[in-house]
């Protein structure tokens, strides 16, 4: 991913008092402009409902930069604040969205952090970066799949970027074969279990001082045995990347 390169819909209450203020200052405008043949009123709103979005984009820029350095310093939830302000000013701003879900993310805030990269892929959704950054924090919660399917958008927009090959994906996918491999131990064990509640030895009648007796009695315990080995066995990445069991 670039630099900490500070990769909603957001509230309506800043929004609108800003744009209620706005109107009655138009209004304002609009009656003397009607007192005034050669005011052109229309010309006038305009320019200065431009002159508002210009001012929300440029403090939304400053509160951004705030936030970033804030970030670059580990005070995580003040950047946070910074970048919420931004959004209540610009809330088609998807970088905001992005730099937000990576400091959720940090913080371990793995709900919030996936919707935000959501909101940020909604608003660009050819921004590589975007479904970098939504692929981590989709791994954070746990969803391996999903991540795996970012990275890989990921790669389609910028095939050259060599950390999503190198690093995401390639974690991903190794997460992927252990969640595989535990979910076979598990059915293992599962199998293992039942032939131990309902050993097929058990079912036979012996005569109790034979052979069969014994051999039986050694089956079951050999399965309970090897039950008891595979509950403790660890799945594991080996040197070479491959799943194994210990």
């Amino acid at each position: 991913m670039a630099s900490f390169g500070w990769k909603r819909k957001v509230g309506e209450k800043v929004s609108k008092s800003t744009i209620q203020q706005f109107e009655a200052e138009a209004e304002g405008a609009d009656d003397r402009a009607y007192k005034d043949d050669e005011v052109d009123w229309l010309h006038a709103i305009k320019r200065r409902r431009e002159v508002l979005l210009g001012d929300c984009a440029h403090k939304s820029k400053r509160l951004k930069d705030e936030g970033a350095l804030l970030a670059e310093q580990g005070r995580h939830w003040e950047a946070i604040k910074k970048w919420d302000e931004a959004i209540q000013l610009t809330p088609d701003n998807a970088v905001l969205y992005e730099m937000k879900s990576q400091v959720l993310t940090i913080l371990q805030e793995v709900f919030p952090a996936v919707e935000a990269a959501e909101m940020a892929v909604k608003l660009r959704p050819l921004w590589w970066e975007g479904f970098q950054t939504l692929g981590r924090a989709q791994l954070s919660l746990g969803e391996i799949d999903l991540a795996v399917r970012s990275f890989q958008l990921a790669i389609h927009l910028c095939p050259s970027e060599l950390t999503l090959w190198q690093e995401d994906l390639a974690w991903a996918w190794k997460l992927q074969q252990q969640k595989q491999a535990a979910k076979e131990k598990s059915q293992q064990e599962e199998e293992i279990q039942k032939l131990i509640l309902n050993a097929p030895e058990l079912d036979q009648d012996y005569d109790f001082e034979s052979d069969e007796v014994i051999a039986a009695c050694t089956a079951v315990a050999e399965r309970q045995k090897n039950y008891e080995e595979l509950k403790k066995a660890t799945v594991v990445l080996d040197t070479e990347g491959k799943i194994k069991i210990i």
